[in-house]
């Protein structure tokens, strides 16, 4: 049965979105919604840069999308800095009876814990009322740091601890909110980004440690533990993002760990420079300039990595159309599940199906 989708935004990952779901043979394009008024009309195939009309236009009209009754919305619109805004967009969409895959706000990937309890009964109630699913994931938080991890430890006979990282040089991500405002590099050093308010990171990421502490029955020490490391910029650096002058923030390394009985047992850890010979002394990825790894601590002792690079051999630009396609493809699956709010736990196998190359 072929499923009428809606994609929501057209941004770094939503062109991405938009290509696999032409690319799918389930799915069906149906709608396209844009924040910027200046794209509005123009067709889908040209915002997504393939090259060729889709037939479908985008528009800023939220009301003439959710009108077409899609049974999906693939929403990738840009949550880092409107998650409480973000969050009712979506349960307005659920409440309409419209089952939605989305990249964020990250916090909903497994927000047990995180949010407060009258929030997620809002959130369950509207998928009853409109008989509809909500789940958010991507790649970090999400494939990398929930299934991966997860998996891979059904091969352990015993487990210490769960580590999850990124380990990437964001010299080539496009995103100047995120990039300045929320890590704060080409800030001052005595400047406190938002990233780096106190909770923001067990907001951020603290769902990922929680999922996998779930997902191996344990139970938590409360609050997580932050840890933190700043790296001052030795020379002037440029980014497609943002400059980054001398003695500015050029680097960030930071934790959140969840600990029982005050022993670390599941940590999620970024290292995140912006150039790539910064910090040679942080682990740097087998190849390329960008990486997920998983190291399971125990018996036996386990490591995978995982690295990805788009047809140019850009590993951010590859991290974009990975995050749209981990929701493109969980689409059939999300349609089929119970209605409110599903995590990857709730999740069957979700696969590439349909998407091999054929002639």
């Amino acid at each position: 049965m072929t499923l009428r989708v809606v994609e929501w935004s057209t941004g770094t990952v939503g062109r991405h979105a938009i290509a696999g779901i032409d690319a799918h043979p389930d799915l069906e394009l149906v709608g396209v919604w844009v924040s910027n008024p200046d794209k509005a009309g123009r067709d889908a195939g040209n915002l997504a840069g393939l090259g060729r009309d889709l037939g479908v236009a985008a528009t800023d009209d939220r009301d003439a999308l959710i009108a077409l009754k899609p049974d999906c919305i693939v929403h990738t619109a840009m949550t880092d800095d409107r998650v409480m805004e973000s969050i009712e967009d979506l349960i307005f969409f659920v409440e309409n009876g419209i089952n939605v895959v989305s990249s964020g706000p990250v916090v909903l990937q497994f927000p047990k814990g995180i949010l407060p309890d009258r929030l997620l009964d809002r959130i369950a109630a509207a998928g009853e009322s409109g008989g509809a699913s909500l789940h958010v994931n991507g790649i970090d938080p999400g494939f990398a740091n929930d299934v991966l991890p997860l998996s891979l430890t059904s091969l352990s006979q015993r487990i210490d601890e769960v580590r999850c990282q990124e380990i990437a040089d964001y010299s080539t991500y496009y995103q100047p909110v995120v990039m300045r405002d929320l890590f704060g590099f080409g800030q001052p050093m005595d400047t406190t980004p938002l990233l780096l308010s106190p909770g923001i990171l067990s907001m951020g990421w603290g769902s990922v440690v929680r999922q996998i502490a779930a997902g191996l029955d344990l139970t938590l020490d409360e609050p997580l533990v932050e840890r933190v490391e700043r790296v001052e910029a030795d020379r002037d650096y440029s980014t497609v993002s943002v400059e980054i002058p001398k003695g500015t923030m050029a680097a960030l390394r930071f934790e959140v760990a969840g600990q029982v009985d005050g022993v670390d047992r599941v940590v999620l850890e970024h290292y995140t420079r912006t150039h790539a010979d910064q910090c040679p002394e942080w682990p740097t990825p087998h190849e390329g300039d960008g990486c997920y790894r998983v190291a399971i601590s125990g018996e036996p002792e386990m490591t995978v990595e995982f690295g990805h690079h788009g047809e140019n051999g850009d590993h951010n630009v590859s991290g974009m159309i990975v995050t749209a396609m981990r929701l493109v493809n969980s689409v059939a699956a999300v349609v089929d599940a119970k209605p409110g709010l599903v995590t990857a736990l709730d999740l069957p196998l979700v696969t590439g199906r349909g998407l091999v190359t054929r002639g």
